[in-house]
């Protein structure tokens, strides 16, 4: 009988028929993620609520999954891959359906919590069974693919959406995605095969309060600062912001200390592997520089550059298509090349772009832009394939779910932190220009440059943590006489019967 952390690995092809769909299912959940980006004015009048108001349609979302995934790494173990799946796609069908039919703000805004619900299950159950289907050799080429899916599906909601405001009401935006999802959820139900057997793990329930309270509190406090309606906030951010990091450190120690003696809500021995730690504090820099970015790069094309909302959403495809569509060749380089090789020169071209964004001003051409976005892409199709496949790679199979849970959670987190920090930057640049005499477009240009040189800092940094990343050994049979070092610690956790 297998060990509890073992799994039997499915025949070839229902390995792939098994990611297929997760990889589907996953690509429709995503894509709704940022399909409402052009929706906010329209909402804002239709509601009569303010930008506010409408901006926590995003920030809930964040907030949801900031709340939900650090229970995931827990949650994976104890349930089958069909129930995960299933629970996921019913929650996100159910506040698909819930929005589409949203006769007030508030009913829109829980169904987007629903929504966020589906989504933080999804994606660490796709990366999970990932790691536990493909074998270390080829686990480069299957995240590429993987990274070509989840790279459009974002770069391609705002483009869609703006064309399906353009035919008709914004609730077109869930009423086309429900029945796509409804197809996937039940053709994956029928075709989808259990993944390794379920673990009777008892659950902390006081890590569960903590983990919820605190990356809440924590994510709510950053996404407020600097947004510039601190004074309309129920809880000022910069109570809640220390609030949720005290939160947060308790969580940590309540962890530590259920490690001793029972199963902890988020298993922290992930963060022994050096590899899976040095991969973690890349990806919080490199994400802190890259949704800072994001955030400010549409403000720029539309109130400095003069664009509509669906010419920002077709100017940044090409970006998204050229990260996605380099994925799997960056896959099948990591497999042969190694991580530090792809790493440094991604983290490098990622700074460049950034410091470039920092010079553009209001005669900057869209084209210029354009082309920034691109190299900005590619860049990052670099560093996040090799970065997610090294890091978890080191990883022994039992301690897959914990380590997908928190690189989904520090992810929110590091988002979070670098949106706050790239907007306080920008808001107070721009009003000091503007207190200089500056007009409105161009304190704003001057704020925006501000924002973006913030990135760019961000990503020198991510430069010389990118130094410290190296490839972890894969998996082959044991040497005769194995060395004591961490790959062979990290062999002999992930293989108990040698």
């Amino acid at each position: 009988m297998p060990a509890p952390h073992e799994t039997p690995i499915p025949s070839p092809a229902r390995v792939t028929a098994v990611l297929r769909i997760l990889v589907l299912s996953t690509f429709v959940v995503l894509l709704n993620e940022t399909i409402m980006v052009n929706a906010i004015p329209r909402l804002m009048r239709e509601f009569e609520v303010t930008a506010a108001a409408a901006g926590w349609l995003s920030t809930a979302f964040m907030l949801t999954m900031a709340v939900v995934i650090p229970v995931t790494g827990w949650f994976l173990q104890r349930v089958t891959t069909r129930t995960a799946f299933s629970l996921a796609m019913a929650l996100f069908l159910a506040g698909t359906a819930l929005a589409a039919a949203a006769p007030a703000f508030p009913v829109l805004l829980v169904a987007r919590v629903v929504q966020a619900c589906g989504t933080a299950v999804m994606v660490p159950l796709l990366m999970t069974t990932l790691m536990t289907l493909v074998p270390p050799h080829e686990r480069g080429r299957v995240m590429g693919n993987i990274t070509l899916v989840i790279s459009v599906a974002p770069a391609l909601g705002p483009a869609v959406s703006g064309v399906l405001l353009q035919l008709g009401t914004w609730r077109l935006l869930f009423l086309a995605v429900l029945p796509i999802a409804g197809a996937m959820a039940i053709f994956g139900r029928r075709k989808l095969v259990n993944v390794g057997e379920p673990q009777a793990a008892p659950i902390d329930w006081l890590s569960v309060p903590l983990a919820a309270v605190g990356f809440g509190a924590l994510v709510y406090g950053l996404s407020g600062l600097g947004a510039g309606n601190e004074a309309q906030a129920p809880v000022p951010p910069e109570v809640m912001t220390p609030a949720g990091a005290v939160l947060v450190g308790l969580f940590v120690w309540r962890q530590l200390a259920l490690q001793r003696s029972s199963t902890p809500l988020l298993d922290l021995r992930t963060l022994t592997f050096r590899h899976f730690s040095v991969a973690l504090g890349l990806m919080c820099l490199s994400f802190m520089a890259l949704m800072g970015a994001f955030i400010v790069l549409p403000i720029y094309l539309q109130e400095v550059s003069g664009l509509t909302s669906l010419q920002t959403g077709l100017l940044l495809i090409p970006g998204g298509l050229t990260m996605g569509l380099l994925g799997p060749q960056v896959g099948k380089l990591y497999d042969r090349l190694g991580a530090p090789r792809l790493v440094v020169p991604g983290s490098v071209l990622t700074a460049l772009s950034l410091g470039l964004f920092a010079l553009t001003g209001e005669e900057t051409s869209p084209w210029l832009v354009l082309a920034l976005h691109v190299a900005l892409s590619t860049g990052m199709a670099f560093v996040f394939t090799p970065l997610f496949t090294s890091g978890l790679s080191v990883l022994p199979p039992h301690l897959y779910p914990h380590g997908s849970a928190i690189l989904g959670s520090l992810q929110q987190v590091a988002a979070a932190a670098g949106t706050a920090l790239v907007i306080s930057v920008m808001s107070g640049r721009a009003a000091s220009a503007a207190a200089d005499g500056a007009d409105a477009t161009s304190a704003l240009a001057t704020g925006i440059r501000w924002g973006f040189a913030v990135g760019a800092v961000l990503a020198a940094l991510a430069v010389l943590v990118a130094l410290l990343v190296r490839t972890p050994p894969t998996a082959q049979p044991p040497a005769a006489e194995p060395q004591e070092d961490e790959a062979t610690t990290t062999d002999k956790a992930a293989h108990t019967s040698t």
